[in-house]
C-alpha cells in the first residue's frame, strides 16, 4: 500500500564544543536573583548525573540557523538522490528564527522554510516551504504535516528540517543554560506507491495548554543587574518532568495501537534528547503500560551526553547517526519498526510509528 517512506537523512554537529568543567567556575543565580550558595562544581557534576550531559555543540559566529539547517538539508537530499525541483514541500521546524550572536534578537521573516529554499537553489515555485512552531517535537510535526499532506493528495516528496541554536538564547546566569545546544537535523520524505508494509505506520498527537502553557516559556535573566526587558529561555524544570513522564508514554502507546503494532515489536525508540534521566523515565512506564517491568535492552539510542539538547534537531540528528551506523550497538534493517516521541514547549507531544524500507 502507498506509504510515506524516508528516503534521505542528514545532520549538521556544530564544530564548537563546551564542556561541563568549562562552567566550574560559573556563577549561577536563582529566580529570586540571588547567587547559587551551592559551588559551581558541585552544581556541575550534579547536572551531569541528572541530564546525562558531558557536553554539547555550539555553532560558529557566522552561522544562523537557517545556515545550518542549510548544512542538514544538503546531505538529506544527496543521500536521497531525489531531484530538489520535484519537492513539494520544505517545513522547517525551529522556535526562535534566525538569532544574530550576541543580539538575542529574533528573524524569522522570511521564514526559514523560504531562506533554506533559497540557499538550496530551488526554484520551482510549486515547492511550498513554511515553518512549524511546535516546541521540541517540531520536526516530528513536520513529518506528521507532510504525511497527511501526502495521503490528500498535496505533494509526494518532502524536505523536513530541525535546526536551532539555542545557545543564543539562553542565560547564562541560569544552571538549566547548561541544557542547551545547537544543530540541525533532516530528512526527505516521499509517497511511494510500492512501499508495502513500510513507512509511516501511524502519529499521535497532544497539546496541553491551561496550566502547563508557562513550563517553557520566555523570561528575563536571574541576573540582577540584567535588562528586564530582555527574555531569555526559561523552562520549569520538575514540572516538564512530571508532565513528560505521565503524559508522552501513553501518546507513544496510543500510536502503537492505532498501527496494531506490539511493544514487543519495537526494535529502536528515538526519543528527544531533553535530558537522560526522563527519556529513561519516560521508557520504562511506556513498558511498564504494557504490563512489564523494565524497557528492553539497548532500545534506546542517545546522543545527549555529547550533543546537548538542540530541541527540534535532537531526533532527525539521532536518526541519522545510527542509520549511519556512527552509534555503537545500535542499527537499523529493512523490516525493523521504530518509534520516534517527543515532548516540548506548548506543551505538545507527538509520536510516529515507522517501519524501515
Amino acid at each position: 500500500m502507498p506509504r510515506t517512506i524516508i528516503t534521505g537523512t542528514g545532520c549538521y554537529i556544530p564544530p564548537f564544543v563546551q564542556l561541563n568543567q568549562d562552567f566550574a567556575n560559573h556563577v549561577f543565580y536563582s529566580q529570586d536573583q540571588l547567587p547559587l550558595t551551592t559551588a559551581p562544581g558541585d552544581i556541575v557534576n550534579k547536572f551531569k548525573q541528572i541530564t546525562g550531559i558531558e557536553e554539547r555543540r555550539y555553532t560558529t559566529d557566522n552561522f544562523n540557523a537557517s545556515d545550518i539547517g542549510t548544512e542538514a538539508a544538503r546531505i538529506a537530499i544527496e543521500h536521497s538522490g531525489v531531484d530538489i525541483e520535484t519537492i513539494d514541500h520544505i517545513i522547517v521546524a525551529h522556535n526562535f528564527g534566525n538569532v544574530l550572536k550576541n543580539t538575542i534578537q529574533t528573524a524569522a521573516v522570511p521564514s526559514l522554510a523560504s531562506l533554506i529554499k533559497h540557499s538550496l537553489g530551488i526554484k520551482n515555485p510549486a515547492c511550498i516551504g513554511y515553518d512549524v512552531l511546535f516546541g521540541c517535537p517540531g520536526w516530528l510535526q513536520g513529518m506528521i504535516h507532510a504525511d497527511a499532506f501526502f495521503k490528500a493528495g498535496l505533494g509526494k516528496k518532502a524536505l523536513i528540517v530541525g535546526t536551532e541554536t539555542l545557545s543564543r538564547v539562553i542565560d547564562m546566569y541560569d544552571r538549566d543554560s547548561m541544557i542547551f545546544s545547537d544543530g540541525a537535523g533532516a530528512a526527505v520524505i516521499e509517497f511511494k506507491e510500492d512501499a508495502g508494509d513500510a513507512g509511516i505506520l501511524a502519529s499521535s498527537n497532544q497539546t496541553h495548554s491551561i496550566e502547563e502553557v508557562d513550563y517553557i516559556n520566555m523570561g528575563k535573566s536571574f541576573y540582577p543587574d540584567s535588562d528586564p526587558s530582555v527574555r531569555y529561555l526559561k523552562m520549569k524544570g520538575r514540572k516538564v518532568y512530571e508532565y513528560a513522564i505521565r503524559y508522552v508514554p501513553a501518546a507513544m502507546k496510543d500510536c502503537l495501537d492505532k498501527c496494531g503494532v506490539d511493544i514487543h515489536q519495537v526494535k529502536k525508540i528515538f526519543i528527544h534528547q531533553a535530558n537522560e534521566k526522563m527519556d529513561e523515565a519516560i521508557i520504562k512506564r511506556l513498558y511498564q503500560l504494557y504490563g512489564l517491568p523494565e524497557a528492553k535492552l539497548n532500545v534506546m539510542p542517545m546522543c545527549i551526553s555529547w550533543l546537548g539538547n538542540s530541541s527540534v534537531a535532537t531526533i532527525p540528528t539521532l536518526y541519522d547517526l545510527v542509520k549511519r551506523r556512527k552509534l555503537e550497538e545500535h542499527e537499523l534493517v529493512s523490516g525493523d519498526v521504530i518509534l520516534f516521541a517527543s515532548v516540548g514547549a506548548g506543551m505538545n507531544i507527538n509520536a510516529v510509528a515507522y517501519r524501515e524500507k
